[in-house]
């Protein structure tokens, strides 16, 4: 097929695709995006979204249980699983046709099939009809990532999940074994285990959510454990024995191995970048560990080629995503946009408690030389938590002692998710303890504590 000219083609309709494409279209360049499956990645139809409607579904069937607490009266409490998946994938489908809206809005072409780059410059793209040939001076890798599967314990879809089969589940587990304490795994404990599954977390490192703050993960851990969840941490799984309707896993702790039976198992693991079939290597481009090398502006070091979002390593968050595609379509269209600074970029985990964190952890603070001043503050002493019935909580901030920036700032309780986005906004202005201590923050409201947690590590808390 004759080929087809474009100023930028984007690979991968994601977070971080979709977003570049837009940008790009919106400063003048002529735009093309491939896309293999669904407009709108991973993220949108398999990710963040459903995962979030799902939760949601759970958190409501718990306030459900608790309205005597409240004053209310509600009996015969139930869910239908099928119901709840199905509004999941509802609202994964109102937003996937959104993305095409918008993509037709900004004059974004689309082509549906499967690209590779034989030459620089130049994307092919696999279709049902054949083979579309485009060219652009400037390529994006946008390709996202996919579950990591450790041997052995490969889904099935059957026993053994993915996050796929575990947001569309054929039945309700009774038994999980969960594998992984990362976000992901994380999420979907607390998912099933408010359902009424019960559930066992095994994790490899020295605590569940290894890269929050250690005090945040241990104040999660307690919660969990109250709920019902089982955590076996420093603990790996060699082995699964799978047998009819039901898994035998083998769990080494501590030196021992003991076995245990579950009818459901999630592999939660971590994720491989997607960078198979598209011809990188050839070119000269730079992949370690699936993930594909690249400098502060997401360039891989070949002219014209960019990668960005989950392919281009960690964190692996959909707005780091979306940051860095309009990073690269503004350095495209001849900017200068500032890079994306991964510290200033916000981690939220959607179980109950929610978890949020920005910046430095006090570790990580101390170990980077910092001599730092820490404020704690907790949801008991917050009126609005307490008439919330949401009174376990945490707010933790970290100041660097001798210039009063802020360094880090972590939370668990509820709500958290949006709480955050207050100290990324005061890291991005390179705010000081000043600044937050005289910020009127309104009455009677959670965020409050972010008010008290500043003040308390300067010793002026004032509800504690």
């Amino acid at each position: 097929m004759a080929g087809k000219s474009f100023d930028v083609i984007v690979i991968g309709a994601g977070p971080g695709g979709y977003v570049a494409a837009i940008r790009a279209s919106q400063l003048g360049l002529k735009v093309a995006i491939v896309e293999r499956e669904h407009m709108g990645g991973i993220c949108l139809n398999w990710g963040c979204i459903p995962t979030k409607a799902m939760l949601r579904s759970s958190e409501v069937f718990h306030l459900m249980q608790r309205a005597g607490e409240f004053g209310l009266k509600a009996s015969g409490i139930e869910y239908d699983l099928e119901a709840v998946v199905k509004r999941s994938r509802k609202v994964a489908g109102q937003l996937n046709s959104g993305i095409g809206h918008l993509m037709k809005k900004n004059k974004v072409t689309v082509f549906m099939g499967e690209a590779s780059i034989p030459a620089q410059a130049q994307v092919a793209v696999a279709t049902k009809a054949g083979q579309d040939i485009l060219d652009a001076p400037n390529i994006i890798v946008a390709t996202g990532a996919r579950a990591r599967e450790l041997p052995g314990l490969e889904a099935d879809g059957d026993l053994v999940w993915t996050y796929k089969h575990a947001l569309t589940p054929a039945r309700m587990p009774e038994k999980l074994l969960v594998i992984g304490s990362g976000a992901i795994g994380i999420e979907f404990a607390s998912f099933y285990n408010t359902l009424g599954a019960q559930t066992t977390v095994v994790e490899v490192m020295e605590r569940i959510l290894p890269v929050e703050d250690a005090e945040i993960s241990a104040f999660a851990k307690k919660a969990f454990e109250k709920q019902g969840m089982i955590i076996r941490e420093k603990a790996m799984v060699k082995q699964l024995d799978r047998g009819k309707g039901k898994v035998t896993a083998h769990i080494e702790q501590g030196g021992k191995t003991t076995k245990e039976t579950f009818d459901t198992v999630i592999s939660a693991v971590g994720i491989v970048g997607n960078t198979e079939g598209l011809g990188l290597e050839a070119l000269g481009v730079k992949i370690e560990r699936s993930h594909v090398v690249t400098d502060a502006q997401c360039q891989t070091g070949v002219p014209g080629i960019y990668a960005i979002g989950d392919i281009a390593g960690a964190p692996w968050l959909a707005h780091k995503a979306s940051h860095e595609g309009v990073m690269v379509a503004e350095l495209i269209a001849g900017g200068h946009p500032h890079t994306v600074d991964p510290d200033a970029i916000a981690g939220c985990t959607y179980c109950h408690p929610q978890i949020a964190s920005v910046g430095l952890t006090e570790a990580q603070a101390r170990e980077a030389g910092h001599e730092i001043k820490v404020g704690r503050f907790p949801f008991i002493g917050n009126g609005k938590a307490i008439a919330l019935g949401e009174a376990e909580g945490l707010v933790k901030t970290i100041f660097d002692a001798k210039t009063g920036a802020l360094l880090g700032a972590h939370m668990v309780g509820a709500e958290v998710t949006e709480m955050i986005q207050g100290y990324v906004i005061g890291r991005s202005l390179e705010t000081t303890e000043v600044d937050l201590m005289n910020t009127v923050f309104p009455h009677p409201t959670l965020s409050e504590m972010m008010h008290e947690s500043v003040l308390d590590a300067f010793d002026r808390v004032i509800h504690m």
